[in-house]
């Protein structure tokens, strides 16, 4: 009971929050209702027995692509208006392929496309043991070379905040500490009343008729 209920909680909230994800119009939103949905699925999986794949939605997708993107999307300054000019465009065409989804979804559950199928007999092992098993040996390489193109996708990301853009002042600490006592007060010694007679005062138009 506890289950079912932790269950229709989790996929409620993921389903609202990837629902969010597409209508929301602020890209910052976007991205937290993103890394929301991916927990309630890490949740999930929990649910399931499959707690290595939960890790691994927490700490690769949430901890690192989600949260790049969120960085990515808060630095550059990117027009998300002329990006969301063809969203009415393309809304057709993303519910038929949402509707196929679904489709496919309730064909799997509910009715007989996989009748008769047998899974193949599973080793006396946790999941966690036997997913380690082929992906630190039969597909080390690959899993080598996704960590590489991940931290190149770090390292671009960061190059990207730290370019130089006009307009945009950037803190130097080691510049403000050189910095010595003249070259930051100047003392102006302002006459009396020097400074009332810079001061001019605007009149109001008057409105014809």
């Amino acid at each position: 009971m506890i289950e079912a209920l932790f269950f229709y909680m989790f996929s409620a909230v993921m389903l609202g929050a990837g629902l969010m994800v597409v209508v929301s119009r602020n890209p910052v939103f976007s991205v937290l209702f993103l890394i929301l949905a991916f927990f309630n699925a890490a949740g999930l999986f929990v649910l399931i027995g499959a707690e290595f794949i939960a890790m691994l939605l927490v700490v690769v997708y949430v901890g690192a692509v989600a949260v790049l993107f969120l960085f990515v999307v808060m630095m550059l300054d990117i027009n998300f208006a002329e990006m969301r000019a063809g969203f009415q465009k393309y809304l057709p065409l993303g519910i038929v392929v949402g509707g196929i989804l679904v489709f496919e979804l309730v064909a799997a559950v509910y009715g007989d496309a996989f009748k008769g199928a047998s899974l193949p007999a599973m080793p006396e092992i946790s999941n966690t043991r036997a997913l380690g098993n082929v992906l630190y040996t039969k597909y080390m390489y690959l899993f080598q070379v996704a960590g590489l193109i991940l931290l190149v996708a770090m390292i671009g990301a960061i190059s990207l905040t730290m370019r130089k853009r006009p307009g945009v002042r950037r803190q130097v600490i080691a510049e403000q500490n050189a910095r010595s006592r003249a070259e930051s007060v100047e003392v102006v010694e302002v006459p009396v009343g020097a400074a009332a007679r810079t001061v001019h005062t605007v009149q109001p138009s008057k409105r014809e008729g």
